[in-house]
C-alpha cells in the first residue's frame, strides 16, 4: 500500500524530485549548452507515481488525476501511479497520453529555482544531469555575447511564477490545517474471484484528503468566506478529483489483462 511521502525539497544538495546534479546557470560555464529535441522527452518523469501540484493546478489537474495530500506538511500531490515507481500516464515514446494534465513541476524542468541561504535569495539552477541538455542546442541559454536568450529568459520567468504559486500552496494548506479539514484517507480496491464473486478488499494508498462532513459542519459565514476568496473552488477540485482512482484501478486492470493475454 502506498503512503506517498512527500518529495525532498533541497535542490541545491541534489535530493528534488528528478534534480541528480544541479548547478547555478552561468554564462560562463554553460555558454554553450541549451536544450536539444529528444525522442522520450518526459522519460525522467516516467517512474515517479506522484509529482508535486500547485493549488492553481487543482482545477485543471483534476480531471486527470487524483490530487492528495501526504507528509507532515500536507503537500498537495497529483497521483498519477498505482506503483511507486510507474506513472501511468507517460507512454513508451516519452509522452503523456493525450488530453492528461502535466504538471507545472514536470514542465519547469531542468530548471529550478534554489534558495541560496548565504546571500538570502533565489539562484537559476539546472538539472546538469538532463538528458535533454547539451551542447550545440535546439535553444541555447546564452546567445553570443552571454546574454540570456529568450527562451531562457521565459524559463527564468516560469520559476518565478512557479515559486508564486508555492507560496499561494502553503498558505492553502495553513488554511485547511487551522479549519482542521484534513483528515486521513484510505483508497480500496476489491478484486472480483474467479467465480465472479466480490473478492477481499485490498488497501491501495493511505493520504490526507479534505472530510466532506468537516466541511459541511463549518459555520455559513466560514463557507462564504472560503468562497469569496477562492478556497472552495479549490477544495471542490481536489475532493472531485478523488473519483479519479477508480480511473487509475481500470488502467491498471486493462493493463494487467493485456499483459497476461499476451502470455497466453
Amino acid at each position: 500500500m502506498a503512503t506517498f511521502p512527500p518529495p525532498a525539497n533541497a535542490p541545491v544538495s541534489g535530493n528534488a524530485l528528478f534534480y541528480s546534479r544541479p548547478e547555478p546557470l552561468n554564462a560562463q560555464v554553460h555558454a554553450k549548452l541549451g536544450l536539444r529535441k529528444i525522442e522520450k522527452p518526459f522519460m525522467f518523469a516516467s517512474t515517479h507515481q506522484a509529482i508535486p501540484v500547485t493549488v492553481g493546478e487543482f482545477v485543471p489537474a483534476s480531471l486527470s488525476f487524483p490530487i492528495i495530500f501526504a507528509g507532515d506538511k500536507r503537500q498537495p500531490l497529483g497521483v498519477m501511479g498505482l506503483e511507486a515507481n510507474t506513472n501511468m500516464f507517460i507512454q513508451a515514446n516519452g509522452y503523456f497520453d493525450t488530453g492528461v494534465y502535466v504538471p507545472a513541476y514536470i514542465r519547469r524542468y531542468p530548471f529550478v529555482l534554489a534558495n541560496d541561504e548565504s546571500r538570502q535569495q533565489f539562484v537559476v539552477c539546472i538539472d546538469r544531469d538532463a538528458e535533454m541538455l547539451g551542447d550545440l542546442p535546439d535553444l541555447p541559454f546564452f546567445d553570443p555575447s552571454g546574454q540570456p536568450t529568450d527562451y531562457t529568459k521565459g524559463c527564468i520567468q516560469f520559476c518565478n511564477d512557479y515559486e508564486v504559486e508555492v507560496k499561494r500552496t502553503e498558505s492553502f494548506i495553513d488554511l485547511l490545517n487551522g479549519l482542521d479539514l484534513l483528515e486521513t484517507r484510505k483508497t480500496t480496491y476489491t478484486p472480483a474471484n474467479p467465480d465472479g464473486t466480490p473478492g477481499t478488499p485490498q488497501d491501495i494508498a493511505e493520504y490526507y484528503a479534505v472530510s466532506e462532513d468537516r466541511l459541511k459542519a463549518l459555520p455559513n459565514e466560514k463557507l462564504r468566506e472560503l468562497m469569496d476568496n477562492g478556497a472552495l473552488k479549490q477544495i471542490f477540485a481536489h475532493i472531485n478529483s478523488l473519483a479519479g482512482w477508480d480511473k487509475l484501478i481500470s488502467m491498471a486492470i486493462t493493463r494487467q489483462q493485456a499483459a497476461a493475454a499476451t502470455f497466453n
